[in-house]
């Protein structure tokens, strides 16, 4: 019996042994994962300065060219910049970068199609939308992540929030009307308020304002919609009363976690029943700061004051920054990113890594976008001063123009911008994506 016994025990322990082992080798495996060679480049990379990546680029492509893709056209002159800064270095160095900035959000598309053919095309990327860039490139791994040492080392960078996805611009879309007249717009639900209709792109044609809505929802953002809800005359609580009540039970149903949801919500339900859906921002700005659109409003790119021609008939003194009124209450409009990544099957990896380096880490990669109002440099050594872009031989003709910056922008005692979170919007999309749909579907057979 002893001996059965201590048979029993053995073939536990052996058991027991081989269960282990056989856990701790797939673990193993898993950690110890072969790199790519992309990979592998990206590791070396990130250990290495700005100027050894500028003759890592010049070894690799030398008579190549690199392909980027973003979506933004400026890549485009930054590579040219870039091009010219590898030949102060190398005088012969011949090598170019072709940038294409593809229409209709169709970037994730082609991404995808170029990983995976048989032959690789793309290098890196500058994309925007961190819904789908969580969901269909991080997640997956059809995106790399390279974070460059001299901008990790960098006085004021913040690694955690800027670092990965890494982060080349945060830009501002702000709220905006038009001054002309007797209406006033001093808190959020101005925007939304009966009769109103807000000029603004369409959600599903540039899905960062689906983003915007998406993270209304979040315990920040709601919270924020309800102080300034409670900031309302009682007329104007009355009326959006209804509708907080009337979605109440919609937060349940779609998992929302924060307890002031339902005003965030409501926020959306409303905005989608009355913005008046515009093409681009540009018409939108053009519209706004004319003689004509008084008491027009929209919600669009900061940016695009620096293009208004001043005339007779238009000028940027016809609009008011919502969010830079001393007596404004809530949120001044959203803000989401531009990320720079590596392709997974780059063929010029060492190149990418160096030009994401170079617009991430020196004034004259980032000058392209640098250059104007309301877009801010991860990196705040490299961003210039917009202060005081609105004025003209000293007098301050352009309120307007002078842009608080990004910490301004960002605080909830500044403009309260809505940053976008790429893991929150992918958490809430499936089902708060649809809801939204439902509502702009009904809109549009209202309005048939």
């Amino acid at each position: 019996m002893k001996m059965k016994k201590f048979l029993s025990i053995l073939l536990i322990v052996a058991i027991s042994s081989a269960i282990l082992t056989g856990c701790g080798s797939k673990a193993s495996s898993s950690n110890n994962k072969e790199k790519s060679e992309v990979e592998k480049v990206i590791e070396q990379a990130e250990q290495m300065s700005l100027e050894e990546l500028y003759k890592k680029a010049i070894e690799e492509s030398k008579g190549k060219t690199m392909y980027g893709i973003g979506n933004s056209s400026r890549g485009a002159t930054a590579a040219t910049s870039f091009i010219e800064e590898l030949k102060k270095i190398d005088p012969n160095y011949d090598g170019t970068i072709e940038w294409s900035q593809p229409k209709n959000n169709s970037i994730f598309t082609l991404l995808n199609a170029d990983i995976n053919s048989a032959t690789h095309t793309y290098s890196m990327t500058l994309i925007q939308d961190g819904n789908q860039i969580q969901s269909k490139m991080l997640d997956t791994g059809n995106l790399l992540n390279f974070i460059p040492k001299d901008w990790k080392e960098a006085k004021g960078v913040n690694v955690e929030a800027d670092g990965n996805p890494l982060t080349l611009q945060t830009l501002s879309k702000v709220f905006m009307f038009n001054n002309l007249g007797n209406k006033t717009y001093t808190n959020c639900w101005d925007f939304v308020y009966e009769g109103e209709h807000p000029l603004f792109m369409g959600v599903n044609s540039e899905p960062v304002g689906k983003n915007f809505l998406y993270m209304l929802t979040s315990d920040k953002y709601s919270t924020i919609l309800k102080e300034a809800f409670d900031a309302l005359d009682d007329t104007k609580k009355a009326y959006f009363q209804k509708t907080i009540d009337e979605v109440a039970e919609d937060a349940k149903n779609l998992g929302l976690t924060s307890e002031n949801a339902k005003y965030g919500l409501a926020y959306i339900k409303l905005w989608c029943e009355a913005y008046n859906e515009q093409t681009d921002d540009g018409p939108i700005c053009n519209e706004l700061v004319t003689n004509t659109a008084v008491g027009a409003t929209g919600l669009l790119v900061y940016s695009k004051l620096r293009s208004v021609e001043e005339s007779d008939t238009s000028s940027v003194n016809n609009i008011t920054v919502a969010a830079y009124q001393d007596d404004y209450v809530g949120i001044g409009g959203y803000a989401y990113k531009h990320y720079l990544q590596v392709v997974k099957t780059a063929p010029l990896p060492w190149t990418a890594c160096a030009f994401i380096a170079y617009m991430t880490t020196s004034k004259e990669g980032f000058s392209a976008w640098g250059k104007d109002i309301g877009g801010y440099s991860a990196n705040p050594n490299i961003n210039q001063d917009h202060t005081q872009d609105g004025y003209v031989d000293g007098v301050n003709k352009f309120p307007a123009k002078n842009d608080r910056g990004y910490d301004w922008w960002l605080s909830e005692d500044g403009g309260a911008l809505v940053l976008e979170d790429p893991k929150y919007c992918a958490e809430v999309s499936f089902n708060l994506g649809d809801w939204i749909d439902v509502i702009i579907g009904n809109k549009a057979n209202t309005a048939e």
